[in-house]
This record gives structure tokens, C-alpha cells and sequence, in this order.
């Protein structure tokens, strides 16, 4: 019999078809406290960043886009002012409790007109050929099992002219602020995640997973071969996270 294909968990290697029920697991277990992960990992700095991304996205009053991973509805805030009244955004994540979250912290905000929340896979987006004028996703890529093939249908339900915008952890330009960066993530994260959320396990993967993701490069060529055009890479912090920009024609 063959062996059964395998991909990374962290940095363990687990069969493929386990790997979505095992991060579904650990965004389960924060998704109450996915701003203070994401503010323990970042130093806080992430709100900066999504600002500036959505900022550079090109979003126009009208739009219509779909935010991927946007659970939380961190990128959703941003965005729903700028289509405005005549825009659509769509808010898609794997995970029910993170959706749950998000559409919670939206309706507490009064943000409930021209949103709509939909519980997805990534690898295989629910909606018709050219759909959308921009697809978003934050923090997310680097969780989806099948990067190729997300990227492959992201570009399929965006119409001509239309761009995907990712921002992700990436990799460290600097040695010596790598090596902080490694001590960070290892050290202190995971300890702080079991103090605040009573979750090492959680924590200690996110990390490892930041390690497995696609540098800067990389990505840049998965984009292309996935149907983008003029993809370009923009640093941030040094580099601890990128933001992918593609196009479609």
C-alpha cells in the first residue's frame, strides 16, 4: 500500500487530511482571544499593519470584496468604510467560532448593513467566476492546507482587473533581529499563552507555522503561477510580515 501524503502541522508532519481539523482546533481554542495572540505575537504593531494594507489595497467606494480568514472582522471594519453604502463585503473563515467572534464584535459596533459572514474553505470558494473587485486575507494563507489551490480559486472569483491582496508573516531580513525575533516566538510566546489564555499548545504552532510559511519569494512565484500578474512584495517590520499584491487581466 502507498503511504498516506503528509504536510506540516508546525513543525510536525501530519497526513493532509488531518491537518484542517487540526488547525480548526487550535483557532477553536483562541478564538476569544485572537486580539491578545495576535497583540502577544506582534507587540501590538498587527493594527498598524492591517491598517496600512487595507490603505495600499486600492478599494474603491463600490466594491465588492471578499475578505478570507477574516473571521475576527479586523480587516472588515477597515474595509466597510471605504466601499461605503454601494459596496459588498464579504467576510469568509473556515471556522465557525471565529466567524462567531467577528459577527459579534461587528453587530456590538453597530457594522451590520453590507456585511455578510459566511463560513468557507478556501480551496474551494463558494461563489461564481469573476465575483469580485478585491480578496483580502490577514494572517491566514499560511494555515490553508492547499496554498496553490486557494491562491488558484482566489484568482478565479476575482474579475478582470481585480487584485488579491495577503498580508502574512514572512521571513526576517536581519540576522540579528531574526535571532530575537526566534527567541520571541519560542520563549516567551508560548509561555505567554498559557498565562493569559491557558494555551501553550495553541501559541507554540502559530509560531511554528510563521517558520513553515513561504518566504517572500516564494510566494511572490506561487501568486504568479496561480494566474497573477505584476505581483508585487512590500515589506514591513524588517520583514516579519509581507504583503503579496496581484493582479488579474
Amino acid at each position: 500500500m502507498s503511504e498516506q501524503p503528509t504536510t506540516h502541522f508546525g513543525f510536525r508532519d501530519v497526513p493532509v487530511a488531518e491537518k484542517q481539523k487540526l488547525v480548526g482546533q487550535v483557532f477553536t481554542s483562541v478564538a476569544r482571544n485572537y486580539d491578545l495572540m495576535n497583540d502577544l505575537m506582534s507587540f501590538g504593531i498587527h493594527r498598524v499593519w492591517k491598517r496600512y494594507f487595507v490603505s495600499i489595497s486600492g478599494i474603491r467606494p463600490g466594491d465588492r470584496v471578499l475578505d478570507l480568514a477574516g473571521g475576527t472582522g479586523d480587516i472588515a471594519a477597515l474595509v466597510k468604510p471605504v466601499v461605503g453604502d454601494k459596496g459588498d463585503v464579504v467576510v469568509g473563515d473556515i471556522n465557525a467560532a471565529m466567524l462567531s467572534v467577528g459577527r459579534d464584535r461587528m453587530t456590538d459596533r453597530g457594522m451590520v448593513s453590507g456585511l455578510r459572514w459566511t463560513q468557507l474553505n478556501a480551496e474551494a470558494l463558494p461563489f461564481p467566476d469573476n465575483s469580485f473587485d478585491a480578496v483580502t486575507m490577514a494572517f491566514g494563507l499560511r494555515n490553508v492546507t492547499d496554498k496553490d489551490k486557494a491562491l488558484a480559486d482566489i484568482c478565479r472569483v476575482l474579475k478582470p482587473g481585480g487584485r488579491a491582496l495577503v498580508l502574512e508573516f514572512s521571513k526576517v531580513r536581519n540576522e540579528l533581529f531574526s535571532k530575537l525575533y526566534d527567541f520571541h516566538s519560542f520563549q516567551v510566546l508560548p509561555r505567554l499563552g498559557q498565562l493569559f489564555a491557558r494555551d501553550a499548545g495553541s501559541y507554540q504552532y502559530l509560531a511554528e507555522s510563521i517558520r513553515k510559511h513561504p518566504d517572500q519569494d516564494m510566494l511572490k512565484g506561487m501568486m504568479e503561477n496561480a494566474g497573477f500578474e505584476r505581483v508585487e512584495v512590500r515589506n514591513l517590520s524588517n520583514g516579519i510580515v509581507a504583503i503579496h499584491r496581484g493582479y488579474k487581466f
